[in-house]
């Protein structure tokens, strides 16, 4: 145990005193918390200033819906224009000048039967400026249905009432789009974080076996204690660096701010969500780490790791794709299975529990399967690592590396 806590201590050290260290554990909060809460509070803030252009024959219509886009938070700037050749030709002549400030002109085409809805098309200047698209055509929505009710003979008062937004409380359990964020929020450092020092640890046994510092250290201290030192070095490591980050997380989260931006005043991480990030990253950390150590054990340069970092990105991959079937549907049958998948738990179980209520028994279990499996791979690495730390200049074949499997 002391050569182990000295190679740990010597790894440890040696990377939280680089520059590199110091700049993404400083920048990385700063800049998240930039993107978060100025993103949140530039969409609280944000008034539509879309410019656009209403071609109706209707008036009556065309009135209604420039009500509607001018009311809340739209905020559009409507001109109404009579349909014509020439109203076409000077609109499309706006949207092509680089000065114009034109958005967009809707054209709106008159019924040929009586009850029948006219028809739309929109010019957008941008094709991308897809929320000014979705805002008319909710307008629209919103005036046809109010017309419709008019027709009906329902009062103005009765169709506001009938038409108000629905707001929905979640001052008890929180804001969902704010707990969904920080499921996802969660599930990307850990991914980030994983495959950052899982790399670490193979990049830094081909620095040594470059060097050929390993055949002075290895007189004195055992392979498999060198390869426990370094797992632990590494990922002491990068729990300083995610304690950091909940640390600043934690500061920005009691800020009078992020209380104004969270409906209902809750934490968008919670105490829980931390504990079972710290205890995931800790079994995903050693599991890929110890698989990586093997992979820098087998290889002699960048290039050729590279050539193999397929065995740390393939599953890590896999768990990003088991997203989709999570998000909907937290509790099916296949995202208990696939999150039960010890490769995948750290990422996918730890994402249900963000989501959901995952059953205690299923948790603990996850944490036993990974328990085996890290042991399994801890035995097959520190045998690779023993032997192929002494390797060079030779890329070793399967055949070889299953002998050293069975040494002694």
């Amino acid at each position: 145990m002391h050569n182990i806590w000295l190679i740990a201590r010597r790894e440890y050290l040696e990377r939280i005193r680089t520059r590199a260290f110091l700049i993404a554990t400083i920048l990385i909060p700063i800049v998240m918390g930039i993107f978060v809460f100025g993103s949140s509070y530039l969409t609280s803030r944000a008034k539509f200033s879309s410019h656009v252009a209403i071609v109706s024959a209707d008036p009556t219509f065309a009135a209604d819906l420039k009500h509607e886009l001018q009311t809340g938070r739209n905020r559009m700037t409507v001109d109404l224009l009579t349909p014509s050749d020439a109203v076409r030709t000077r609109l499309n002549n706006d949207l092509k000048t680089k000065d114009g400030d034109l958005t967009g002109y809707l054209w709106v085409t008159s019924p040929t039967q009586a009850n029948a809805r006219p028809t739309f098309s929109y010019i957008p200047r941008s094709a991308g400026d897809l929320a000014t698209q979705n805002t008319l055509s909710n307008s629209i929505r919103n005036t046809l249905t109010r017309e419709g009710l008019v027709h009906e003979g329902m009062g103005a008062s009765a169709i506001d009432s009938l038409m108000a937004p629905v707001v929905i409380d979640t001052s008890k359990t929180g804001d969902s789009r704010t707990a969904f964020g920080a499921a996802y929020l969660l599930f990307f450092l850990m991914y980030m974080v994983i495959m950052l020092y899982g790399m670490n640890t193979a990049r830094s046994i081909i620095e040594e076996k470059t060097s050929r510092i390993f055949e002075v250290m290895l007189a004195t201290i055992k392979p498999e204690e060198m390869l426990a030192g370094k797992i632990l070095g590494v990922g002491s490591v990068g729990l300083t660096q995610i304690a950091v980050w909940m640390l600043a997380a934690a500061l920005l989260g009691s800020t009078p701010l992020a209380a104004s931006l969270t409906h209902g005043g809750h934490a968008p991480i919670s105490a829980t969500q931390i504990f079972f990030f710290v205890a995931y990253f800790i079994f995903g950390f050693l599991l890929y780490s110890s698989i990586a150590a093997a992979l820098g054990a087998m290889t002699n340069s960048e290039q050729e790791l590279q050539q193999l970092n397929m065995f740390l990105v393939m599953p890590l991959g896999f768990c990003m794709l088991m997203l989709f079937v999570i998000v909907p549907a937290p509790n099916s049958t296949l995202a208990q299975i696939v999150s039960l998948i010890p490769f995948c738990s750290p990422l996918l179980m730890n994402f249900r529990i963000s989501l959901t209520t995952v059953p205690a028994w299923q948790i603990g279990l996850s944490f036993a399967l990974m328990t085996f499996t890290i042991l399994a791979i801890l035995w097959v690495a520190s045998r690779i690592y023993r032997v192929g730390v002494l390797m060079y200049g030779k890329k070793p074949n399967l055949s070889e590396i299953m002998r050293w499997l069975k040494y002694s």
